[in-house]
C-alpha cells in the first residue's frame, strides 16, 4: 500500500471513530506513521484529505450497493438494497453522518449520484413490471427516505438514549415504505 492509500485509510479511520467534527490531521498523521508534509504533499490540504476520504467513503457505499443480492424480482433487489444501505449505516454511524453532511452541503460527490441513479434504476424495474402505485421518482424519494430515516436511528443512538433500532423497527420501517410504493399483491404473486 503507497503512502497515499496509507494516508486514506487513516483518514477513514479517524472519520469513523470521531466523526467529521473532530477531524484531525494530526490524527491521521499519527496513525499512518507521517508527518504534516506528507500529508499535504499528497493532498494539498485538510480539506483535500477530507474530500479524498468522503470520496473514498462514497464509493465503497456504491460498491457495497452493486453487489446486492441478486434476484429476478425487482422487490427482492430493491428491499436487500435497503437492507444493505442502513447496515452501512450501523456500521459505520459516525462515517455515515459526515457522508450525509456532505451531500447536504451540496457537494459534488459522483458515486452518491451513481447510488441514487441506482435505486431509480431497481425502482423502474418494478414499474417495468407493472407492481408500482406511484412514479419512479416518487417512489425512490420514499424508499431513500426511509432509508435515511432508519440510518439516522442508528446515528442519534446516542443522543436519544438508547439502544440502536432493533430488527423488528427497521423491518417495520422498510416495509410501511414498500406498501406505500407498491400495488397490492394479487392472489398467487407475492412481494
Amino acid at each position: 500500500m503507497d503512502t497515499r492509500d496509507i494516508l486514506l485509510n487513516a483518514a477513514l479511520k479517524v472519520l469513523e471513530e470521531d466523526g467529521e467534527a473532530q477531524f484531525s490531521t494530526r490524527k491521521v498523521c499519527a496513525i499512518a506513521n507521517v508527518t504534516a508534509p506528507t500529508l499535504y504533499h499528497h493532498y494539498g490540504s485538510a480539506d483535500g484529505l477530507l474530500s479524498a476520504a468522503m470520496a473514498e467513503a462514497f464509493g465503497q457505499f456504491l460498491e457495497s450497493k452493486k453487489s446486492v443480492v441478486q434476484s429476478a424480482d425487482p422487490v427482492v433487489v430493491l428491499r436487500e438494497g435497503w437492507n444493505d444501505y442502513v447496515r452501512f449505516a450501523a456500521a459505520r454511524p459516525r462515517l455515515y453522518a459526515a457522508m450525509m453532511s456532505r451531500v447536504l452541503d451540496g457537494a459534488d460527490i459522483p458515486a452518491a449520484e451513481q447510488a441514487f441513479a441506482l435505486l431509480i434504476a431497481r425502482i423502474g424495474a418494478i414499474a417495468a413490471k407493472g407492481r408500482l402505485a406511484r412514479t419512479v421518482q416518487s417512489a425512490a424519494d420514499l424508499m431513500w427516505a426511509s432509508a435515511n430515516a432508519a440510518s439516522m436511528l442508528h446515528v442519534t443512538a446516542r443522543l436519544r438514549k438508547g439502544a440502536p433500532p432493533t430488527a423488528a423497527v427497521l423491518e417495520q420501517i422498510r416495509e410501511n415504505a414498500l406498501r406505500s410504493i407498491l400495488k397490492p399483491a394479487t392472489k398467487g404473486r407475492s412481494r
